[in-house]
């Protein structure tokens, strides 16, 4: 179980160092190149979440992300968006320990989580979590694919963007080749291994599907009322067009009285 835990945190604080806690030097390096667009289901007008996806994704963040990566902005109640029932929900949050009170003796105390409470983090605060990882602060992934030119494209790319190194590159000892970081050298090993999860749904768990998973859920994270806001959208326009057919129809029917 130790050495689960040991592979776990390494995990984790190789994808802090990818996502950009560390890695200034690299960036200094170079540029990476353009990452692959990819056919997002949430991308255009009408696009929407694959919710299968992100919650596969979810899996991903929960046995690896979440050892070393919070998700602040996000509630577990917000699963229910995802297609997770209220029981379900409430079986997330109660893996959960948060910290609460204080208590009518002025102490706090933990107890199971609940659909209202965030996403608990790896870490109490700040300080710990840069004490626990060379001290660079692991990002937050709520708004990653936002944060990050590119957005989804530049994480799944990234994810899949490890490889041999061309020979003419120099790497430090602790780094690794990613063809999408920005200058190339990161100390994120690839962590995403055949098999490396077992997915719920049965979905065979390649390393492809891993990345496409975990980015679908964390753009999911990042923009959770997207589809309703494309929805919004569509309504707002037919609106409009409707409503100027209708002044055009007035303004003909005025312009006729006049003459």
């Amino acid at each position: 179980m130790r050495a689960i835990k040991s592979a776990a945190v390494t995990a984790a604080l190789a994808i802090a160092v990818g996502f950009g806690a560390f890695g200034s030097e690299a960036r200094a390096a170079g540029e990476a190149p353009e990452p692959p667009s990819q056919d997002w289901t949430f991308n255009g007008v009408f696009g929407t979440f694959d919710k299968a996806a992100a919650q596969r994704g979810l899996q991903v963040y929960m046995e690896v992300c979440s050892t070393c990566h919070s998700l602040d902005l996000v509630a577990y109640r917000n699963l229910a968006d995802l297609g997770f029932n209220e029981d379900e929900v409430k079986a997330i949050a109660a893996r959960y320990v948060v910290t609460d009170g204080p208590d009518e003796n002025g102490e706090m105390f933990e107890r199971p989580g609940l659909p209202a409470d965030s996403f608990v983090g790896p870490f109490p605060n700040e300080q710990a979590a840069r004490a626990a990882n060379g001290g660079a602060l692991p990002p937050d992934l709520s708004l990653i694919t936002k944060a990050r030119e590119g957005g989804a494209d530049y994480v799944y790319s990234f994810l899949l963007g490890f490889g041999e190194p061309p020979e003419d590159a120099t790497l430090l000892p602790g780094q690794y080749w990613n063809e999408y970081y920005p200058g190339h050298a990161v100390a994120m090993p690839d962590i995403l291994m055949e098999g490396g999860v077992e997915f719920a749904d049965g979905t065979p768990a390649t390393v492809e599907n891993q990345a496409w998973a975990v980015t679908n859920f964390l753009a999911w994270a990042a923009q959770p009322e997207l589809e309703e806001r494309k929805q919004m959208g569509v309504k707002v326009v037919l609106f409009l067009i409707v409503f100027s057919g209708m002044m055009y129809a007035v303004k003909r029917k005025v312009w006729a009285d006049l003459h």
